[in-house]
């Protein structure tokens, strides 16, 4: 006779899932898991893309190289995320450098200074 937990993973298709920390074993039904991160996590959007975009993203899925539109899509942003957090840095060492004031130097003293912080003493 079965219980009601396992006619319910069997209704679900779903698998317990097991992990391990600090010596303690934690399980979970990868049904609810699934569920959760659905439910909680991941917010649903609906987007249009042009066809040739469309086109690019279905060539990406196809050849395997992601599973699904919208991982690539979040690949995709998460890519463009981390260069914004680079171009903030470079813009604000620009600006820095714009407030720190201006030099007497010659081109080729800025050009040897430079070479020297990358290359070490010419």
């Amino acid at each position: 006779m079965r219980n009601e937990k396992q006619e319910t993973r069997e209704k679900t298709n779903s698998i317990l899932l097991s992990y391990y920390n600090n010596g303690k074993e934690f399980v979970f039904d990868s049904f609810l898991v699934y569920f959760y991160i659905k439910q909680y996590i991941m917010s649903r959007q609906s987007i249009s893309f042009t066809k040739p975009n469309d086109e690019w993203l279905k060539a990406q899925v196809d050849s395997k190289e992601y599973s699904s539109k919208s991982e690539l899509v979040n690949d995709l942003i998460r890519q463009a995320r981390k260069q914004q957090v680079q171009i903030d840095w470079i813009k604000a060492k620009l600006e820095k450098a714009e407030h720190s004031g201006f030099t007497n130097d010659s081109k080729e003293s800025i050009l040897a200074q430079s070479k020297s912080f990358l290359n070490g003493p010419i």
